[in-house]
Order: structure tokens, then C-alpha cells, then sequence
């Protein structure tokens, strides 16, 4: 894999309810979080791209598949870059972390699934250095339509 990380999660569950988490996760780079909900399956937020802010995400309710490429000339990207993907659910908990120099896209693999992003960017400076790609770029996002696919 690239130089995305992948920081484990999992879940504890006893007569009181279920714990989610990600032990190893740090918020030493974490400036604003934001909660994404998807109320369908059809919706495909993509590609949103950074060339200097990092991204971390950790899906709280359902389950995302998350896609992201690395963007090889910003102004005019290769229509040939490869995207890789992770499908991420609240049971596995991981925490997805996206270095600066990439774009992400995702797309609810159940109703009502939530995401919860972290930046390390305030908001201003995220959307100044933002760039947005077509979602039709990089990646089939019918690949996979449900968790239960």
C-alpha cells in the first residue's frame, strides 16, 4: 500500500453496550473534525483532493467504502492513476489516514452510515487548497453497492 495508513480498531461489547476505538490513533495533527452521514447507497462524494492537508477517517455507524488515488500533476492529473480502496465498517473500527497529495472519495455501503472525518487543516485553509476531480475518475464506485455484495 502506499503511504496511507491504516491504524487498527475494534470493538468491545459487554451487558453495558460497545465500546468502539482505535487505540492507536493520535490527534497530535487534528485541527476540526466533521461528521459525513449518507442516507442512501447512491450517493458518491468524490474526489476531493489535497495537496497539503492530511485526512483521517472512522466510520461510527454502517459501513463506507473509501477510495483515494495520489495526484500526480494537480492541474491536469493522469486519467490513468490508480485508486485503491478499503472497505470500512463501525464493527472493524479502523482509522484511514491520508497523507497531503492525495484525492478521496466515498460512498455508503449501508443507509444511514456515518463518518467521522478529521483535518488537519481549519476550515479556511482546507477549502483554499481544496481541489475537487469528476467522481467518474479513478474508480468504479459500483464496484461494490452493499456491504452484503
Amino acid at each position: 500500500m502506499s503511504e496511507v495508513k491504516i491504524i487498527e480498531g475494534g470493538q468491545f461489547n459487554d451487558e453495558r453496550g460497545k465500546i468502539s476505538y482505535a487505540n492507536g490513533f493520535s490527534f497530535e495533527d487534528v485541527n476540526r473534525f466533521y461528521v459525513i452521514t449518507h442516507n442512501d447507497t447512491e450517493t458518491i462524494r468524490a474526489w476531493q483532493g489535497h495537496r497539503l492537508e492530511k485526512k483521517f477517517f472512522f466510520v461510527v455507524k454502517g459501513s463506507f467504502i473509501i477510495a483515494w488515488v495520489k495526484i500526480d500533476e494537480w492541474d491536469n492529473p493522469s486519467k490513468d492513476l490508480k485508486a485503491e480502496h478499503l472497505v470500512m465498517t463501525e464493527k472493524d473500527s479502523p482509522v484511514l489516514c491520508l497523507p497531503a497529495g492525495y484525492a478521496n472519495g466515498l460512498r455508503a455501503l449501508e443507509k444511514d452510515s456515518k463518518v467521522l472525518v478529521f483535518s488537519e487543516f481549519d476550515l479556511d485553509k482546507s477549502v483554499e487548497e481544496k481541489i475537487r476531480f469528476d467522481s467518474e475518475l479513478w474508480f468504479d464506485w459500483n464496484e461494490l453497492k452493499s456491504i452484503n455484495s
